[in-house]
């Protein structure tokens, strides 16, 4: 009875729930006991009735401190086990709130970490091991705020700071297209003292750390972040499990945090650690395992056959996060080795170009696939077709600029209320989705006519 009353959330009702147990437990037995065996000299009814209710009132004071004391924890602390409640981990904060930027430190030749702590000084919630934050940037030379969304790469149960790691975005080869332009803000622009806003940590590629089953945490280049905040996590809180955490680099040079993964796995035997170089240089000899890259097949001849004689069966959770083209072929090949699907996480925040706005307004052909679409707090009403494009294109092309970030249906940060009509989604969403509200970037219209708070 008492776990039952421990899982009450709130501290009032959980306090006197536990006063009305214990009461009913004492009081009970005690009249029974007063009626079944008389003392040689019976007390008067009314002093009897007088022990039963002060007895009764006692036992329930007592029972309602212990109903109160089994929901107390430390300021700001999460307990392992309500992680998968992720009100409880936001509590409190639900919008931008402003970090300073205490630390920055160079963690390879591309990579920079930013400890975040709040201006504001007030504790910061806890987080899913994976889960990711968006920040807002205000550029000079840019009307609009820039948003993005960055993996944490830390893990604190109860944390002071959070860590953005983030790899400067170079121009690709052989394109027009421009160099990362929040990242590269991000390494020129940002010092220490410096303030960005933030919204609180989401996400659902999370490990679930009450799981006993062995997990594969594959990486290459910045994918490595969530997968440091996963291998800390499961070390802390589930130690006994297994985990392999598996990460490729061209060489030591932009391998980052080396250092930091070794000195977890030196303290822990259950974390098993595996660094693939595609481009090793004569210093790296002795910091890498293997040459070439991590793929199934080194997973199929190295990770599996270590994981029978550890473990007693080859069965794991796999998470990718990397490159799209890296996670491509690792799910593929996990496939073809007969992984089911379902044991395969990946996140992948690659977003697809918008489309060019359209000089001087949209101008559309009325067609049977036609949907009129009203943006109700710009006071437009326009109408749209299959090649308008998502929503948030089409948003774009008609002038507006809402926020958004991923452009995949990750982050969340393109979330608008719907107040007539639905639409319907290219792909299932990843992000959390509010009761009423529609992600924009990955959804088109799908009623003849849909009203939008945009």
């Amino acid at each position: 009875m008492l776990e039952n009353i421990k899982q009450i959330s709130n501290p009032i009702l959980r306090s006197i729930a536990a006063g009305i147990f214990l009461g009913s437990l004492v009081t009970i037995p005690a009249g029974l006991a007063l009626e079944l065996f008389k003392p040689p000299k019976q007390p008067t009814p009314e002093s009897a009735n007088k022990l039963v209710v002060y007895t009764s009132l006692a036992s329930t004071a007592i029972g309602a401190a212990i109903g109160l004391s089994l929901g107390k924890r430390k300021d700001n602390e999460v307990d392992s086990n309500d992680l998968d409640d992720r009100e409880l981990l936001n509590l409190g904060w639900h919008d931008w709130r402003k970090f300073i930027v205490m630390r920055k430190i160079s963690d390879s030749d591309n990579i920079t970490s930013f400890y975040l702590y709040p201006e504001d000084k007030e504790p910061i919630p806890a987080f899913m091991p994976g889960q990711f934050l968006t920040i807002k940037l205000d550029m000079p030379e840019r009307t609009e705020p820039v948003i993005r969304t960055y993996s944490l790469s830390d893990y604190h149960q109860s944390p002071l700071y959070y860590r953005l790691s983030i790899k400067r975005e170079l121009a690709p080869a052989d394109t027009d297209l421009p160099p990362g332009i929040a990242s590269n803000f991000m390494h020129d622009r940002i010092q220490e003292d410096s303030i960005i806003w933030v919204k609180p940590p989401a996400g659902k590629f999370v490990l679930n750390l009450h799981h006993s089953q062995p997990a594969v945490l594959i990486s290459n280049g910045v994918g490595i972040t969530p997968m440091i905040s996963m291998a800390k996590a499961a070390t802390q809180l589930n130690p006994l499990r297994h985990i392999w955490f598996l990460h490729g680099a061209r060489d030591s040079r932009n391998h980052a945090f080396r250092d930091e993964i070794n000195a977890l796995a030196a303290s822990h035997p259950n974390l098993h650690v595996i660094y693939c170089y595609s481009q090793p240089m004569v210093m790296d000899i002795g910091h890498y395992h293997q040459r070439g890259y991590v793929d199934a097949a080194l997973i199929q001849n190295i990770v599996a056959p270590e994981m029978q004689q550890l473990c007693g069966s080859t069965e794991a959770d796999y998470f990718l996060c990397g490159s799209t083209s890296f996670m491509d072929a690792l799910r593929s090949g996990l496939r073809d080795w007969g992984v089911p699907d379902n044991r395969v996480m990946f996140e992948s925040f690659a977003k697809a170009m918008p489309k060019a706005a359209k000089v001087g307004g949209s101008v559309t052909t009325v067609t049977s696939d036609s949907k009129e679409v009203v943006f109700s707090k710009s006071g437009q009403t326009h109408t749209w077709n299959p090649a308008e494009g998502t929503i948030l294109e089409f948003a774009e092309a008609n002038g507006l600029r809402p926020e958004y970030s991923c452009r995949a249906g990750v982050c969340g940060t393109c979330m608008c209320k719907i107040s007539e009509g639905e639409v319907e989604y290219q792909e299932e969403p990843s992000a959390t989705i509010d009761r009423g509200s529609v992600l924009i970037c990955i959804s088109h219209p799908k009623t003849a006519r849909v009203v939008l708070d945009l």
